[in-house]
């Protein structure tokens, strides 16, 4: 084959990669959204609370496993194969340790949540585990640069995941039932997931690994409150019937956050690779921001129409300006790939970034922006977009320090620059 027909070959591989992961994410998404809406018309209204109120929960309980993927994706693209097995025992380590507060946490979540008993609780501690050591699955997949097979885990898990929530709970008609359903299902899929991966061994965790999955964490839970700031804030500061008409917004935030992802996944392990991320990150921010141009643009012509088809004809005619919940996702999925690209250049100016811009946004609520959904998702939308420009800054600069002009000496000073460059 021709060089030229080499490079046709692997943009088309590229092509198919992504509209892989797109759709096992999109798949996952969907999965989620089906559960709700079965969970919803299966249970009473004040058992659908209790249940919402402990998935809410679980969307906190994976961001040692988002944490875990994004260090372990990284250390494989920079150092191969070969630290699978150390990776496999802090997997392990982690999924164990957030196990264990789980089940020392589960009963103060009975009188914080009005639960009938611990059972519920400790159900949904037990799916931590699971749902972690997956997330180092995801990661070695990434990092391995197996979207395919990644994609394939994805779907897979969305199926599990809520097929055994699903299955839970219309055989046993609780919030208890559907969480053991979504421990079993996550439990086999991480079973799978382990010999997808070739059935790794583990090994003794290294010290620079959990280091870097410890920063990663602070970063991944600075960027999930950030996502989900404007929702509690506004549920704190509106009425009832503002606070729902923020929550149908809201929606497009998500949809608007969600859309790109695939983006940040193709992108991830080549970020770690200094050569190549200058060329990789602004071609990635530059496609996330052309897919989300066209949601925030839909938003502003179709706004009214989108409320109702979020909402229901209840919310037929309610102000809420669509186009800035879109303008607001749009703003976090760009944050992330620039998080994505400051946690590849061991860049701790960006995780401090997302925390400065998570209480910007509760300053800004608690002070001045809290008398409508416009005012509060205004808010999230100058606390965003003002950490766009922060992360652009901090990239140029991180591209300043390490051009040739400042000499080759300052990257070989450092620890992380020199696992980099392993082979």
């Amino acid at each position: 084959m021709t060089p030229e027909g080499a490079v046709v070959d692997h943009r088309a591989t590229g092509r198919v990669d992504g509209l892989l992961v797109t759709a096992g994410l999109f798949a996952a998404n969907v999965a989620s959204y089906a559960f709700t809406a079965v969970a919803a018309r299966a249970l009473t209204p004040a058992v659908f609370g209790e249940l919402s109120a402990l998935l809410a929960l679980l969307v906190v309980g994976i961001v040692p496993a988002v944490s875990l993927q994004t260090a372990v994706a990284l250390r494989i693209a920079r150092a191969g194969s070969r630290e699978t097995p150390a990776l496999l025992g802090l997997g392990l380590s982690v999924a164990v340790g957030w196990t264990a507060l789980g089940v020392l946490v589960a009963p103060a979540l009975v009188p914080l949540l009005h639960l009938d008993g611990v059972a519920p609780a400790l159900w949904l501690a037990a799916s931590l585990a699971p749902l972690t050591v997956l997330g180092l699955f995801h990661g070695l997949l990434q990092g391995r640069r197996r979207f395919r097979a990644l994609a394939a885990l994805v779907c897979l898990e969305g199926t599990g995941k809520i097929g055994g929530g699903a299955a839970g709970l219309l055989l046993g008609g609780s919030s208890e039932a559907a969480l053991a359903g979504t421990a079993s299902g996550s439990a086999a899929v991480a079973l799978v997931g382990w010999l997808v991966c070739g059935r790794p061994r583990p090994a003794r965790p290294q010290r620079h690994s959990a280091a870097e999955a410890l920063h990663a964490a602070q970063a991944v839970l600075a960027l999930v409150l950030l996502v989900n700031l404007d929702l509690v804030l506004a549920r704190h500061h509106l009425t009832g019937p503002q606070a729902g008409q923020h929550a149908v917004g809201s929606v497009v935030t998500k949809i608007a956050y969600w859309l790109p992802q695939a983006v940040g996944v193709l992108a991830l392990p080549r970020l770690a690779d200094p050569a190549a991320r200058r060329g990789v990150l602004p071609l990635a921010l530059a496609v996330c921001a052309a897919l989300d141009a066209a949601v925030v643009l839909g938003a502003a012509l179709f706004g009214p129409a989108a409320v109702v088809l979020i909402g229901g004809g209840a919310y037929a005619g309610t102000p809420v300006p669509v186009w800035c919940f879109a303008l607001t996702g749009s703003f976090l999925a760009l944050v992330q790939l620039l998080l994505f690209a400051a946690l590849a250049g061991a860049d701790r100016g960006a995780t401090a970034a997302v925390w400065l811009a998570v209480g910007l946004e509760i300053v800004l609520v608690a002070g001045w922006l809290h008398d409508s959904p416009a005012a509060v998702v205004a808010a999230a939308c100058v606390a965003t977009g003002l950490l766009v420009l922060a992360g652009v800054a901090l990239e140029h600069r991180a591209r300043q320090r390490s051009s040739p002009a400042n000499g080759p000496k300052q990257e070989d000073t450092t620890a992380d620059t020199a696992i980099s460059r392993a082979p």
